[in-house]
């Protein structure tokens, strides 16, 4: 091939690359998800004085923990309804669809703050048992807004 046909093709590889990048630079905190975020932080700072900010890594591992739960002695995780990728649909244990819980695929995830807490309330209890404190909340999210 010659030097000429190169650039042209050289030129449009950058521009794809670039254009790509530029769309999941969306996935970004907006206002909501910022105040979200915010509070987060202050309720896990409140319970735990050596909280020094919230982890992409323990978010990934809540996500894909896998857990038997006590009573139903079955395995559940988040990956259970929402796939081993995150950017994937998920389904339901009676089969409904989930939309993909990156926000870099489904930008309005994380956004109404009312909405949040309510899944991670009802899944955390079903996943964990228990309610997810601020700083497992803070991880998850910053994990979904690291992909």
């Amino acid at each position: 091939m010659k030097i000429k046909g190169i650039l042209p093709l050289a030129l449009a590889v950058i521009f794809v690359l670039s254009f790509s990048s530029a769309l999941y630079a969306g996935t970004k905190l907006n206002d909501k998800m910022q105040q979200l975020v915010d509070t987060y932080a202050s309720e896990a700072r409140s319970t735990n004085p050596g909280f020094s900010g919230f982890s992409a890594e323990d978010g990934k591992r809540l996500y894909n923990l896998s857990r038997i739960h006590s009573k139903k002695n079955e395995s559940r995780s988040c990956t259970t309804c929402h796939t081993k990728d995150p950017s994937r649909e998920g389904r339901t244990k009676v089969g409904k669809k989930i939309a993909p819980v990156s926000p870099a695929v489904t930008p309005e995830r994380f956004t109404d703050p009312k909405k949040v807490n309510k899944w991670f309330r009802r899944n955390c209890k079903w996943v964990l048992e228990r309610e997810c404190t601020p700083e497992e909340k803070g991880d998850y999210i910053t994990f979904m807004m690291s992909l």
